[in-house]
């Protein structure tokens, strides 16, 4: 009898947990989405055969013996990464000429025909080794097309690239990101190639199975529709994927992805600290200052986006000292800025209604992003307030979704009073993973959220205050 009744108390108490659970709604990050999200910001590094010639995209036609970097220093890339607050690196491992930074079996055109180091070179190992050693994460680049390949065009080049994908997938180690490019031109042989998809992405899945996948339409992570540095002010994770290829001629109509989409594939921003993507000496004084990276920041990593810095490595093999100033100029910026100015007990928030216990106001000052705050389901316009008894100069209101629970919010207001009593309204769509909404810096003493529209039960998992500094007082706005 004993044993029942507990029985029956234990069933209960799990009937009470699971009904305090708000339902997801679909589609849902995978663990491995969810982990790449939380990177927010990390480098690509296009350094390849373009280098040396000076040129973006090459032909496939160049003599390996253009290869031959003086002072090739993964380490100086590792090193100037991690302290720049980058996650991880991604390499150009081939680009379009066909030109290979290891010595793979399956090409004649790579480093093992060049006069670095003799053709004992492999520029992928040497940065695996950086970034184990700097704690950083390793991700590969393999451009489809090849302009050197003399299979590319026919079906046995699809097995070619499917073993180079092998080849960088089972010797360094492991991969956070593969990354393809939606360039398909033509072969040495005047053809293009019809890329196998479902085999290039089994290759990873099978070798690297915690890799994300980056295309135009994933099937991980997408391109976020320009290399300009910014995301949308609308941005929904989910996207139907299937009605998208890399390349897509009418990728425009995607780009901010879609409300009610099959998958979830989160946008990715990529963009050059210079005007090109390749190491060009006429560009040593064109790079990207702290205060237009932190702008990229805000427009990428601040609209539900990861930043995908490119640093152009020079021909020497090293980062060079304009391009790493920037980076730390940068990265001191964020630590100035990104400090949340909700001071807990400072900060008197009151909500309109609360799910339950679970889903408390409280949660909202957390930092935790799997916690947060839900009003009840009767709730029809659900809103937060925060006073602050001692106003703080700020210029920028972050939010966050619990995106493992899926992406819900449509629409939201906000309202913002300053100390003199001057007020102003921002309506913006969309949250995701992270929002930041800039306005005019002031001293702020109020603030209230108004949740408009929504796909399901709203949740807000996290809130920040921040003042973003400007070294030359730009402006936020993009």
């Amino acid at each position: 009898m004993r044993f029942i009744l507990l029985s029956t108390l234990i069933l209960g108490l799990s009937f009470v947990t699971f009904a305090q659970q708000i339902s997801p709604i679909a589609p849902l990050p995978t663990k491995k989405q969810i982990q790449w999200q939380a990177l927010e910001y990390y480098g690509f590094v296009h350094f390849n055969m373009n280098t040396f010639t000076n040129v973006e995209w090459g032909e496939g036609k160049e003599s390996p013996s253009n290869f031959n970097p003086s002072a090739l220093d993964c380490r100086q890339w590792a090193r100037i990464a991690k302290a720049s607050g980058m996650k991880g690196l991604i390499l150009t491992a081939k680009h379009h000429d066909g030109f290979a930074l290891y010595p793979s079996k399956f090409t004649t055109h790579s480093v093992a025909k060049s006069p670095w180091k003799n053709g004992q070179g492999d520029v992928v190992k040497e940065l695996a080794q950086a970034c184990k050693e700097y704690g950083l994460k390793l991700g590969i680049y393999l451009s489809p097309w090849d302009r050197f390949h003399p299979a590319y065009g026919t079906d046995a080049y699809n097995k070619i690239y499917a073993e180079m994908q092998k080849e960088l997938l089972t010797q360094y180690g492991p991969i956070f990101e593969f990354w393809y490019d939606g360039a398909n031109g033509e072969g040495p042989n005047g053809k293009k190639q019809v890329y196998d998809w479902p085999l290039f992405h089994a290759m990873v899945n099978k070798y690297q199975p915690n890799a994300v996948q980056f295309s135009d339409n994933g099937p991980d992570i997408r391109w976020v529709g320009n290399e300009r540095g910014y995301n949308y002010e609308t941005s929904w994770s989910p996207i139907n994927r299937e009605e998208i290829y890399p390349g897509y001629p009418k990728f425009d109509a995607y780009k901010n992805g879609q409300e009610n989409g099959t998958h979830w594939v989160a946008p990715e921003v990529d963009v050059s600290i210079r005007p090109g993507w390749y190491y060009h000496p006429k560009e040593d004084n064109r790079v990207k200052s702290p205060d237009s990276l932190m702008k990229i920041y805000v427009a990428s990593v601040g609209r539900n986006a990861n930043l995908l810095l490119n640093i152009p490595v020079d021909t020497r093999g090293l980062i060079h000292p304009n391009d790493s100033a920037s980076m730390m100029g940068f990265a001191d910026l964020r630590k100035k800025s990104l400090i949340n100015l909700l001071n807990p007990n400072s900060t008197k928030i009151q909500v309109s209604t609360t799910h339950n216990s679970t889903y408390l106001f409280k949660n909202l000052l957390d930092t935790n992003p799997a916690s947060a705050w839900a009003p009840n389901l009767r709730d029809t316009q659900p809103s937060i307030q925060m006073k602050l008894s001692n106003p703080v100069l700020s210029n920028t209101l972050m939010l966050q979704e619990p995106i493992a629970l899926g992406q819900r919010i449509k629409s939201f207001t906000v309202e913002i009073e300053s100390e003199n009593g001057e007020k102003w309204q921002i309506k913006a769509k969309t949250i995701g993973n992270k929002r930041m909404l800039t306005f005019p810096e002031r001293k702020v003493k109020h603030i209230r959220i108004m949740l408009d529209e929504y796909r399901a039960q709203p949740l807000i998992s996290n809130l920040a205050l921040y003042r973003i500094i400007s070294t030359r007082n730009e402006s936020l706005f993009h």
